[in-house]
């Protein structure tokens, strides 16, 4: 028995995708297309079967894939030669992906201490995809900074903090030096952060359930952005405080507390759970967990 083949299909159930199983195992289509054949031809059963522009396993590849799952993991655990990280030799890339706010109050501090620790070690950072895609934990990220729980049975997440929502107006602005009202707020032209590009969100939700409805003019799709705006007009925007505070600082924007109840932001920390049990990517989970724990303590 070729333990190979049972690395392939572990790949092959958990991606459903011949080229996605590829790029997993560092090997060619052609070369999964051959390996997906040898064990059709070992179990008798087609495995994946193609549906549309896709492929489904058949019952009997849903049935084994826990079993399968077990003996990999199993396997690596045996051959592997030991536990230990020596973070000087390290030589890896990593990628982060999230929202604009949290990677720009974590990259600064995340990049000077990988630097420090791991020299070898090199980070990609990037921005939020405009439409949700499940399979890309799977596939291109290391780890997933964002403000939502994943609901995927094979992605782990940790809940770091929260952080409270601020108004975000110019310094000059008429209200910039008075007392927000939810009135006086709802009567300003805001500008709304949506990566999906949307006008509303659960701001108006709770200007809804006290009577009121705020104008949104535009949508964009970063904090930074909005913040820019708002710093040459009167537009105002809603941001996380913490968070955000260096990129108000940059646009000589100011906040103010909202003056209406809106819940704190979460700051959700989310990877595959193939990464579990991966030193490396333990490592630089915690450094980021920890690192992003510390920007939202200084402000409790």
């Amino acid at each position: 028995m070729d333990l190979n083949l049972l690395k392939a299909l572990d790949a092959l159930l958990e991606s459903n995708s011949v080229v996605a199983a590829a790029t997993r195992l560092h090997l060619t289509p052609p070369a999964v297309s051959r390996t997906l054949a040898r064990i059709r031809h070992l179990t008798g059963d087609d495995i994946l079967v193609r549906a549309g522009r896709s492929m489904v396993p058949t019952p009997y590849a849903l049935s084994i894939r826990q079993q399968v799952r077990a003996l990999v993991q199993e396997a690596s655990t045996v051959l592997k030669p030991g536990r230990t990280l020596d973070l000087a030799s390290l030589g890896r890339v990593f990628t982060l992906r999230g929202h604009d706010a949290l990677l720009g109050a974590l990259a600064p501090v995340l990049i000077s201490s990988v630097r420090s620790a791991a020299p070898g070690v090199r980070l990609r950072f990037l921005g939020e995809l405009a439409a949700d895609r499940p399979d890309s934990l799977r596939e291109e990220v290391d780890l997933e900074l964002g403000a939502m729980e994943p609901t995927q049975t094979d992605v782990t997440h940790e809940v770091v903090g929260a952080d409270r929502i601020v108004v975000a107006l110019r310094r000059g602005h008429p209200l910039a030096s008075t007392r927000l009202t939810p009135k006086r707020l709802a009567g300003l032209a805001h500008l709304n952060v949506s990566r999906r590009g949307r006008l509303h969100d659960r701001v108006d939700e709770a200007f809804a359930a006290l009577g009121l409805q705020r104008h949104v003019v535009a949508s964009l799709p970063s904090a930074a952005a909005a913040l820019e705006v708002v710093a040459r007009s009167d537009f105002v925007t809603i941001v996380a405080g913490t968070l955000c505070s260096s990129l108000c600082r940059a646009f000589g924007v100011v906040t103010r507390p909202m003056p209406l109840d809106v819940p704190s932001t979460p700051v959700v920390v989310s990877w595959h759970r193939r990464f579990d049990s991966d030193v490396g990517h333990a490592w630089l989970r915690s450094q980021v967990i920890e690192l992003l724990d510390t920007a939202l303590e200084a402000k409790r």
